[in-house]
C-alpha cells in the first residue's frame, strides 16, 4: 500500500523557523559577563541565524564542516549553533573547563575549521591557536569591531533558505570528559536531536509550554545544554541567558524576568541557599528546578519543595542527547507523606518514551526490575550513541544495547536508581574527573612510587578529589611540591582537596588498585576538606 502521510524530513532548523512564526516575539534575555543585557526575541535569532549561515558560507564553508564554540550562555551562542546547523555545518561546542591539552586534541580530532569564542577566553584561544592549525577562523562572539560576529554578520541580509537534506545527517558533536583515555566524540543527528528535543518539552521532562520562561544554568557547551536550546523553541517559551553563574545574578535575573524553568548542577542551588540565607529574596516565581550532572542531596530536595518548586532528577550522558531519566510525579503523589516523596524525588527518575534501559550482570543476563538487584546499567533509543566518531567499531553490542558505565537499580515502577559507578570517576560541581588521569600525573612527580585517587563527599561541590600517595624509599617529597607538578599536568579544579601519605595502597589479585577498601578507610575525610 502507498504512504499516504507527507514524508517530511527531521531538520533541526524547522524548530527555529516555527518559534519566529508562530511565537516570534518570545523574549531572549542576555546578560552579558561585563554586565550589560540586551534583548531579542526568536524571530531575531531566526534573522541573525541565517545571516550567520550566510556569512559562514562566504567564509567557504561547506555542509559537515565543522563549526566550534567556546563560549558561554547568551543569544549569541544560540545563533552561532541555528546558523551553523542551518548551513549544513556541525557546530562543536567545546568545554572551557577542559585542560588545554584535551582542548587541542578535541579541536584536532573533530578538525573544526572555524572557531567563534567569548573574548573572556582570549588568552586559551591565543594559546590554542598554535595547536590548531584546522581553524582558518576565529571569531569573538561578544566583541566589537574586526573579527566579531556582529562585523561577520552585517554584510549579510538574512535572505537566505537553509541548506536541506536527510535527517540522518550529523548536526552537532559534542565530547565526553574523557576520563577513560582521549575525549570520544558523539555526533547527533538533525533526526536523533530533533526527536530528543520533542521529548523533553514533555510535562515529564521539562514540562515546557509558551508560557515558561526558561533561565538555564547548565551551560550550552555541557552535554548540548541538556537539550535545552532546541527544546524551548518548540514550545515557544523564552529564554533568559546569563553569561555568568553567580547566585546574585541568577536570582536577581529569576525575579526581574519571572523565570518559571531553571536546569543546573548541585551546586548551582546550594549557592543560591547561600545568597538567600544572607538575607537576599529566594526566586519567587520558579515552577520546576531540574538537577542533573551528579546526585542532589536529599536536604537540598526537601528545601525546594518547600520553596513550592516541582523538583525533578535527571539522569542522562553525552552519549544519550544527554537526557534518559527524569523525575515525575506518579499518579498517587498528593497522597504521599513528604518522606515519600522524597524518597521518589532522590532517585534519578523514570524512563521516557523512545529510551529503553536494562540491567545486566558481568555475564550480560538481564536482571528482574525488582529494586533490589543492581546491575550494568544499558540503554538504546533513537537519541543513544551507535558509534563514536570516527571510531573503527560500533559502541553497542549485537542487540543495540549501550553499556552506560553505570551501576543502577530498576525499580517495579519503572523508576531508575543509580547505585554506583563502574569507573572510579570523581563527580565534582557536575563535571568529571578522571581518576586515573590524576593518578598517572602524580606518578610523574619526582619522589612519587604510587598514587592512587577517589572521590570524598563534600558539603558543595558532591565530591572532590582526595591523593593518596606512596613516597619512593629515600624520598622527601612533600604535598606542595606535588600540587606544583599537578598544576603543570591538569586543570585548576581537578587538583586534590588533600594530600595523604600512606605506606602503602590496597591492590587486587590482578595488581589493580582496590578504590572500594580506600573508600572505606577514607571516606570519611571529608571534615578535613570542607
Amino acid at each position: 500500500m502507498l504512504n499516504t502521510m507527507q514524508d517530511v524530513e527531521l531538520r533541526v532548523p524547522r524548530i527555529l523557523d516555527h518559534a519566529a512564526r508562530e511565537h516570534g516575539t518570545r523574549a531572549i534575555v542576555t546578560r552579558w559577563a561585563d554586565g550589560r543585557e540586551t534583548r531579542t526575541d526568536w524571530a531575531g535569532i531566526a534573522h541573525d541565524a541565517r545571516r550567520l549561515a550566510q556569512a559562514l558560507e562566504r567564509l567557504g564553508m561547506r555542509p559537515g564542516d565543522r563549526i566550534a564554540t567556546l563560549a558561554m550562555n547568551h543569544a549569541h551562542h544560540l545563533v552561532a549553533w541555528y546558523g551553523a546547523m542551518g548551513m549544513g555545518g556541525i557546530i562543536h561546542t567545546l568545554n572551557p573547563r577542559l585542560f588545554e591539552d584535551q582542548l587541542a586534541f578535541i579541536i584536532g580530532h573533530a578538525e573544526d575549521r572555524v572557531l567563534l569564542y567569548d573574548r573572556a577566553f582570549q588568552p586559551l584561544v591565543d594559546r590554542l591557536r598554535p595547536r590548531c592549525p584546522t581553524i582558518k577562523h576565529y571569531v569573538v562572539m561578544d566583541g566589537e569591531g574586526a573579527d566579531s560576529l556582529g562585523d561577520l554578520i552585517a554584510h549579510e541580509d538574512g535572505d537566505y533558505a537553509w541548506v536541506d537534506g536527510p535527517e540522518h545527517d550529523p548536526c552537532m558533536l559534542a565530547y565526553t570528559s574523557g576520563t577513560t583515555g582521549d575525549p570520544k566524540g558523539v555526533l547527533y543527528t538533525h533526526r536523533s536531536s530533533v526527536i530528543h528535543a520533542l521529548t523533553v518539552i514533555t510535562p515529564a521532562i521539562f514540562n515546557l509550554s509558551s508560557r515558561g520562561i526558561v533561565l538555564p544554568v547548565v551551560p550550552m557547551f555541557h552535554a548540548a545544554g541538556w537539550g535545552l536550546p532546541l527544546a524551548v523553541p518548540i514550545a515557544g517559551a523564552s529564554f533568559v541567558f546569563s553569561a555568568v553563574n553567580e547566585p546574585a545574578v541568577l536570582c536577581d535575573l529569576m525575579n526581574r524576568e519571572r523565570v518559571t524553568h531553571s536546569a543546573g548542577v548541585p551546586t548551582v542551588w546550594l549557592g543560591m541557599f547561600a545568597h538567600i540565607d544572607a538575607g537576599n529574596p529566594p526566586p519567587a516565581h520558579l515552577q520546576l528546578a531540574s538537577i542533573g550532572g551528579s546526585a542532589a542531596p536529599r536536604a537540598m530536595i526537601e528545601r525546594l519543595m518547600g520553596m513550592g518548586m516541582d523538583v525533578s532528577h535527571l539522569w542522562g550522558m553525552t552519549e544519550t542527547s544527554p537526557v534518559g531519566t527524569a523525575g515525575q510525579r506518579p499518579p498517587e503523589w498528593d497522597d504521599m507523606p513528604r518522606a515519600a516523596q522524597l524518597d521518589r524525588t532522590e532517585k534519578q527518575g523514570q524512563i521516557p518514551f523512545g529510551i529503553e534501559l536494562r540491567i545486566v550482570d558481568d555475564a550480560g543476563v538481564k536482571l528482574p526490575r525488582d529494586g533490589t538487584s543492581a546491575g550494568r546499567l544499558q540503554c538504546r533509543g533513537p537519541w543513544v550513541v551507535r558509534r563514536y566518531y570516527r571510531a573503527e567499531t560500533d559502541a553497542i553490542d549485537a542487540e543495540g544495547w549501550f553499556d552506560t558505565g553505570d551501576v543502577a537499580v530498576l525499580h517495579p515502577d519503572g523508576t531508575m536508581q543509580i547505585t554506583d559507578r563502574i569507573k572510579d570517576v570523581i563527580k565534582s560541581g557536575g563535571e568529571w574527573i578522571s581518576s586515573v588521569d590524576l593518578e598517572n600525573a602524580a606518578i610523574g612527580c619526582p619522589g612519587v612510587a604510587e598514587a592512587a585517587a577517589i572521590g570524598v563527599p563534600h558539603p558543595h561541590w558532591d565530591e572532590r578529589p582526595l591523593l593518596l600517595v606512596v613516597r619512593k624509599p629515600g624520598a622527601t617529597v612533600d604535598g606542595d611540591a606535588i600540587r606544583d607538578h599537578l598544576a603543570t599536568q591538569v586543570a585548576k579544579w581537578w587538583l586534590p582537596d588533600a594530600i595523604v601519605f600512606v605506606d602503602d595502597l590496597p591492590h587486587t589479585a590482578t595488581g589493580k588498585l582496590l578504590k572500594t577498601e580506600l573508600r572505606r578507610r577514607f571516606g570519611d575525610h571529608v571534615a578535613a576538606i570542607a
